[in-house]
């Protein structure tokens, strides 16, 4: 629950002081031995924890998908396999699961979408890392408009979605090879551009060092670069910058 969520709860009286007080002492974090759930990082950075699910022994895993649901009513985790999300569906069976992204999630129905941020993704090999992007900016509240396949060696592919491009309120450019999709878009938007460089590539490419010289030697002006094969990085900053942008789309 965001924190301005349960004030405006006691205001118009569907909670009381009381109630409220309790979730406002409630310990900040919860011990758990081997993790510390970090409840209160909502209310401090207007985004909730998230799970990063690979290499998380199986205990572990189901027991922090447990306790994050029961406390916030969803959960949503990067990097899962599917033998993590059987696991967690025996006890929460309304978990799902993205074999494409990799995400692991529990997510409330009906949740409103807004703004406009655009992933874009050089080729179709860079997909599970633009997905994972897109699914967490849509997690976290932002619409989103997926436009794949549009790399530099066919420009006229990129072109033909510009005007789409042109609206949104940051775009995240995902690309392998030699990465040079984000410096293209940063030419043709006025807006941010986060560019993602991922591991698809050549032996030169060398697991994505290649793509990710290339972004942060890029000429164009407006991009910012997260790591290699983050999109789960890139979702949240644009998310970041779309709330800053309010809600004209």
């Amino acid at each position: 629950m965001e924190l301005h969520e349960l004030l405006k709860m006691v205001q118009d009286g569907s909670m009381s002081v009381k109630e409220a007080e309790g979730l406002i002492k409630r310990e900040p974090f919860e011990e758990l031995g081997y993790a510390k759930l970090d409840h209160h990082r909502r209310w401090r950075s207007g985004f909730p924890e998230v799970v990063f699910c690979s290499g998380k022994a199986d205990e572990h895993l189901l027991s922090i998908f447990k306790r994050l649901y029961q406390a916030d009513g969803e959960v949503f985790g990067t990097r899962a396999v599917r033998k993590q999300y059987e696991l967690v569906k025996k006890e929460l069976p309304m978990a799902v699961y993205d074999d494409v992204s990799r995400i692991l999630k529990i997510e409330r129905e009906g949740k409103e979408l807004k703004g406009l941020i655009a992933v874009c993704t050089a080729g179709t090999a860079d997909i599970p890392v633009a997905e994972e992007a897109a699914q967490t900016a849509e997690y976290f509240g932002s619409r989103v408009e997926r436009i794949y396949d549009v790399g530099v060696s066919g420009l006229h592919r990129l072109l033909a979605k510009v005007d789409l491009i042109q609206k949104a309120n940051c775009v995240v450019a995902v690309a392998g090879m030699e990465g040079a999709l984000g410096s293209v878009i940063a030419g043709i938007v006025d807006k941010p551009v986060i560019a993602v460089p991922t591991s698809v590539g050549y032996g030169a490419n060398m697991g994505g060092i290649s793509a990710l010289l290339t972004m942060i030697n890029s000429c164009a002006n407006g991009i910012s670069v997260v790591n290699i094969d983050n999109g789960y990085g890139a979702g949240y900053i644009a998310t970041q910058i779309n709330r800053l942008a309010g809600e004209d789309n």
